[in-house]
C-alpha cells in the first residue's frame, strides 16, 4: 500500500536511482501436506501454541508466540491501564518514535517528575523540538479564531512540507506559519481575509503574500478565490443578523455577479455592501460603521458599492418574491438609505 504525501512538489526532484538487484522472494505460502487446499485454511491455536490445519487436524508447528494484546496489568496502585505499549505514531514528527518514556507518577516525592523532564531534554531532538512548537502556535491560533481541527491539522502538515523540503529559506517563522494558516483557510473552503491573518500573526501582509505565493509556485495546492458567499454567513453572524436576511444577502450577492454591478470590487466590499443594503430593507439597519468594524474595510468603500447596488436595486431584488416569503409583509424599498 502506497502513501501519498500531502503537497506534493510542483516540479519533483528527480533522483538517481540504480537499477534494483536480484532479491530472492521471502513470501511463504503454507500448505498442509495431507489436503493440500488453496487457499489453505490454517488455524493458529494459541492456547496449546499449535499451528493446525482447519480441514484435517494435522499439526504443522508447534510453539508459536502468541503476537495479540495481552492484558495483564503492571501498573502500580495510582495508575490500572493494562496496555503497555507506547501512544500512537504522529505522522507530523520525525524518527520512530519508539523512546522509552519516564513516568511521571512516583506518590508525590518529585523525583520522577524531574528524572523525566531531564530525559525529555537530553533525548529530543532541535529540529523536533522546533517543529512542536510551530505545531503549539498553529494550533493555538487556529483555536483563537474558531476555526476547525481539519484546518489546523491542514495547516500543520503544510509546514511539516516546508519544513521538509526547505522551500522558504530565510523566511521567519512566524511567516512562514501565518501563510501555512491562510493557504489551509483557502483549501478548506473556510473565508478568511489576509487582514484576519495578519491581526492573529502579528506578520505583515506583505510577507505573508511573499511567502504565499512562494509556496503556491511549489506546491500542489487546491487554493480557490475566496467569494463574498464564503464570507456572509460569518459576517452576518457576527453582526447578529438572522438566517433570513443571510439567505437574502447572498441572493443579493449571486445577482449582482450574474448582471455584473460590481464587477472590479473586491469580496470583502461586495459582502459588505450586500449586508448593508439587506439589513436596511429588512428594516434591521446596520450603521456603515459596525459593517466595517466586522469586514475591516473602509465605510468609504462600503458606501461606494451601495451606491452602485442603490442605483440597479430594481432590477437585483424582486420585491415581489421577497414579500411572498416569510419575514417579508410590507417591505419596500423606501426603507432603503440614501447613498
Amino acid at each position: 500500500m502506497t502513501t501519498t504525501l500531502p503537497f506534493p512538489l510542483r516540479e519533483p526532484q528527480l533522483k538517481d536511482e540504480k537499477p534494483k538487484s536480484y532479491q530472492p522472494n521471502l513470501n511463504l505460502n503454507l500448505l498442509c501436506p495431507d489436503c493440500k487446499t488453496t487457499p489453505p485454511y490454517i488455524v493458529e491455536e494459541f492456547a496449546s501454541g499449535d499451528l493446525v490445519c482447519g480441514d484435517c487436524g494435522l499439526v504443522l508447528g508447534d510453539r508459536i508466540i502468541d503476537t495479540r494484546s495481552e492484558w495483564r496489568t503492571f501498573a502500580n496502585d495510582e495508575g490500572d491501564d493494562p496496555s503497555r505499549v507506547g501512544a500512537a505514531e504522529n505522522p507530523l514528527l520525525d524518527g520512530n518514535q519508539l523512546d522509552t518514556i519516564i513516568s511521571r507518577r512516583d506518590g508525590g516525592t518529585g523525583t520522577s517528575k524531574d528524572l523525566n523532564k531531564i530525559h525529555g531534554r537530553a533525548t529530543a531532538f532541535k529540529g523536533e523540538r522546533n517543529l512542536v512548537q510551530a505545531y503549539k502556535e498553529i494550533g493555538a491560533m487556529c483555536d483563537s479564531i474558531s476555526l476547525s481541527k481539519i484546518v489546523s491539522d491542514t495547516a500543520k502538515q503544510l509546514y511539516k512540507r516546508v519544513d521538509d523540503e526547505k522551500l522558504l529559506r530565510g523566511k521567519s517563522s512566524d511567516a512562514v506559519i501565518a501563510a501555512c494558516i491562510f493557504i489551509a483557510c483557502r483549501q478548506e473552503k473556510v473565508g478568511r481575509t489576509f487582514k484576519e491573518i495578519c491581526a492573529l500573526t502579528r506578520v505583515p501582509k506583505k510577507e505573508i503574500g511573499r511567502c504565499y505565493k512562494s509556496l503556491q509556485a511549489k506546491l500542489q495546492t487546491n487554493t480557490s478565490v475566496m467569494n463574498s458567499e464564503d464570507l456572509m454567513s460569518r459576517f452576518c453572524s457576527n453582526l447578529q443578523l438572522p438566517n433570513y436576511v443571510q439567505k437574502a444577502g447572498m441572493d443579493l450577492v449571486k445577482r449582482a455577479k450574474e448582471v455584473g454591478t460590481l464587477a472590479g470590487k473586491s469580496p470583502i466590499s461586495i459582502a459588505a455592501a450586500c449586508i448593508y443594503l439587506v439589513s436596511y430593507l429588512y428594516r434591521l439597519p446596520k450603521s456603515t460603521r459596525e459593517i466595517a468594524h466586522v469586514a475591516g474595510v473602509s465605510e468609504a468603500t462600503i458606501k461606494s458599492a451601495y451606491k452602485s447596488l442603490y442605483a440597479e436595486r430594481d432590477s437585483l431584488i424582486d420585491m415581489e418574491d421577497i414579500k411572498s416569503k416569510s419575514h417579508g409583509e410590507g417591505l419596500t424599498f423606501d426603507d432603503l438609505a440614501l447613498p
